[in-house]
């Protein structure tokens, strides 16, 4: 099984987005736990590439791919993890792209390496308003909730939303973080946000860290 494991790491490295989905298939087939393929495979072998492109040693398209790759093989392997079971019971997620900003790329590449490693995600699009935000986290009971912004013009939304969880008290029932290639750790500790992370890969860490043994 530890051969399938790392052919699926290496088909995430490579950016292998045709072969994948056989793969992922032969590897269930020969009684591959769904879980620790996505655990142990997917998401290590995302977590090298954002660590390459967090060193200037990958470009987004290279990332993009990979992360193409990775989806084929989630959407193999997750159907097949047992209700009830560990990837069924794990904190949910919300994310969205702040009001007045459209992009998603690193929105959804965050969501997929949640995904990968055991989290329930719901993403929610672009162009959300807090209210949106705030009604769909409370309907989802979920745990953190992530916003993006690539834009510095909508980086004030990321403010606006933490100010309206607290006047709600959202703040003691949701940790809310922030994400975009403008939003520095001074800003997100300046709106009082519970952290940021400078990729994917570290998104992925720190909402670990938030949830601890809730996972």
């Amino acid at each position: 099984m530890q051969d399938y494991i790392e052919r699926l790491r290496k088909a995430v490295i490579d950016y292998d987005m045709e072969g994948m989905t056989k793969l992922a298939e032969d590897a269930l087939a020969a009684g591959l736990d769904p879980l620790k393929a996505i655990e142990e495979g997917l998401a290590l072998g995302i977590r090298v590439v954002g660590d390459k492109f967090g060193a200037g040693e990958l470009f987004l398209p290279e990332l993009v791919m990979a992360a193409e790759a990775m989806r084929a093989g989630v959407a193999v392997f997750e159907p097949r993890i047992p209700k009830g079971g560990k990837g069924r019971v794990a904190p949910k997620v919300l994310l969205a792209t702040v009001q007045d900003d459209i992009h998603e790329i690193g929105k959804n590449l965050v969501g997929t390496m949640l995904t990968a490693s055991g989290f329930q995600v719901i993403d929610i699009g672009v162009n959300q308003p807090c209210e949106t935000i705030l009604k769909k986290a409370k309907e989802i009971d979920a745990v953190v909730v992530g916003v993006s912004a690539l834009m510095t013009t909508s980086m004030p939304r990321m403010k606006e939303l933490i100010e309206s969880a607290e006047g709600r008290g959202a703040r003691d029932v949701h940790q809310f973080i922030v994400g975009g290639a403008p939003v520095t750790e001074q800003y997100a500790k300046d709106i009082k946000s519970d952290g940021t992370a400078g990729d994917a890969s570290g998104a992925v860490k720190l909402v670990h860290g938030l949830v601890g043994d809730q996972k």
